[in-house]
């Protein structure tokens, strides 16, 4: 530890205090799965399935045992996989494109919109009416609600329905972000979800879940999910193991139920940090209009990015950068993946000023105030 720096004050994200603000009933709930004896794919996983479709609005949900897994589910369960390609961006976690790759299929990425960091549907269609050259069939498109920011999801439904490919939305950050009265999530296809301790909703590990509309699909990918078993032991399909277990299930359904105030405590937070940035160089979160913020992460943009952290770091605030390389620049797939045709122009643009403040909500009133004055003395 560099002893000339001040201790951390504000961390920027702290997963252990969601559990400790509901450590009675996260406890007695682990308690509950522990005494079942029954530890995978037992009644609290399905009672966290049914529950959450209907917060989500879905009528299945699948748990699974991370996001990236949630995703390469959904492409297979699909029939997406070798032969195929799958539209996505650069800059999103790397698990988007992991998760493309896992099933054999083709990753293209195109770039984003400068203010709201999301899928730009123009280069989209661009793409759509020409892919670049020597790549196989496009048959997906994978957009990303980046930061609990929708994308513009349904002009890219419109484009993805006009050449007859599926939508796959990465929920990953935007649990219970919404577009008009639709909860993100419930747009396209299916959708995926990790459920990463750090996320809206978070697990006290590993955890993922899909959901979708397609009961079909949602019986196909609940046996891909465990082996190909539709009967026990007996493979119908070639699957694989990815499931979410009891105890994470009971957690998540502790989490569940108090999701929306946790949210609500996010655009909180949010409309404070707005106000101490108020006609400072620093650049908030556009929000779309007509969509609802969950803010999974408040990211600003910085001319000046070293700068503004080292600012903050001399004040005891931590920040983090969501995310400083993009994917198409990264050594393990720098000059192998196909881009769109500006190249991911804006997205080495944003990953350069890119800042992610503190965000969770058990940040203490306290604590916020303390980023506050600092974004106005950084201003000032």
């Amino acid at each position: 530890m560099n002893a000339s720096l001040p201790p951390v004050l504000v961390p920027q994200a702290d997963p252990g205090a969601s559990y400790r603000a509901q450590k009675a009933e996260i406890d007695a709930a682990i308690a509950r799965a522990l005494a079942s004896g029954w530890y995978i794919l037992g009644r609290e996983c399905a009672a966290f399935e049914t529950e959450f479709a209907a917060w989500q609005g879905a009528k299945r949900a699948v748990g699974v045992a991370n996001g990236t897994d949630a995703l390469a589910l959904i492409l297979r369960g699909l029939g997406i996989g070798p032969g195929d390609s799958v539209v996505t961006v650069s800059h999103t976690a790397v698990a988007t494109v992991a998760a493309i790759e896992m099933v054999g299929a083709v990753p293209i990425l195109v770039d984003i919109e400068p203010d709201t960091y999301t899928m730009d549907p123009a280069e989209l269609e661009a793409v759509l009416a020409a892919p670049p050259p020597g790549v196989p069939p496009i048959r997906a498109v994978v957009p990303v609600h980046l930061y609990g920011q929708p994308a513009a999801i349904e002009a890219i439904v419109a484009l993805a329905n006009r050449h007859g490919v599926a939508v796959v939305e990465d929920c990953s950050q935007s649990h219970g972000a919404r577009v008009g009265e639709r909860t993100c999530g419930t747009l396209g296809r299916a959708a995926a979800f990790s459920l990463y301790p750090t996320k809206n909703l978070g697990a006290l590990g590993d955890g993922g879940v899909l959901t979708t509309d397609d009961e079909a699909l949602a019986e196909r990918i609940a046996a891909l999910r465990q082996y190909g078993w539709r009967q026990r032991y007996i493979s119908d399909l070639p699957g694989v193991n990815s499931r979410l277990d009891e105890v994470q299930a009971a957690a998540l359904r502790v989490k569940l139920a108090a999701l929306d105030a946790a949210n609500a405590r996010r655009q909180a937070i949010a409309a404070a940090y707005d106000a101490a940035v108020a006609g400072s160089a620093l650049a908030p979160p556009a929000r779309r209009p007509g969509t609802t913020h969950v803010f999974h992460q408040y990211v600003l943009r910085c001319g000046d990015r070293a700068r503004v952290q080292a600012f903050l770091r001399a004040r005891g605030i931590a920040t983090n950068i969501h995310y400083p390389v993009p994917v198409h620049l990264q050594p393990a797939y720098r000059g192998r993946v196909a881009l769109g045709p500006s190249a991911c122009r804006e997205t080495e643009a944003v990953a350069a000023s890119v800042l992610s403040l503190p965000m969770f909500p058990e940040l203490t009133d306290a604590q916020v105030e303390a980023v506050c004055d600092a974004l106005r003395a950084l201003s000032g």
